[in-house]
């Protein structure tokens, strides 16, 4: 039987200042990332190594460090972070990344923006 499982990273918070404004580059912002990634875990279903599978503590430290890394765009990071995952864990078939900026810095009241970005092999 073949197996695809999905690894979900749910609400990873980080505080970072990505942004286009001068000040957001100084004061920061919070974010919310999303990671859901399908990997073929038939084999480590049998040998029960964390090895074989994808680890979930790797995709949350990809996550932060990508994040530490200045970027204007939410799209350059998610960038980062897909070709990442995808070059270190060969594991992982499809991945698909959100990530939100909450309380931006815009003309109204908004609670978050988000980009969603989606690769696969």
């Amino acid at each position: 039987m073949k197996r695809k499982t999905r690894i979900d990273l749910v609400d990873q918070r980080e505080y970072a200042f990505h942004g286009c404004l001068p000040e957001e580059a100084i004061i920061g912002s919070d974010y919310l990332i999303n990671v859901r990634a399908w990997a073929n875990v038939n084999h480590s279903a049998s040998t029960d190594d964390l090895n074989d599978t994808l680890d979930y503590v790797a995709l949350r430290r990809i996550v932060s460090e990508e994040m530490a890394i200045r970027a204007n765009l939410l799209e350059t990071v998610l960038e980062r972070i897909t070709t990442r995952v995808l070059k270190e864990h060969p594991i992982v078939e499809r991945i698909k990344v959100s990530l939100a900026k909450l309380n931006p810095p815009l003309d109204g009241d908004v609670k978050a923006v988000r980009v969603v970005w989606a690769v696969r092999r």
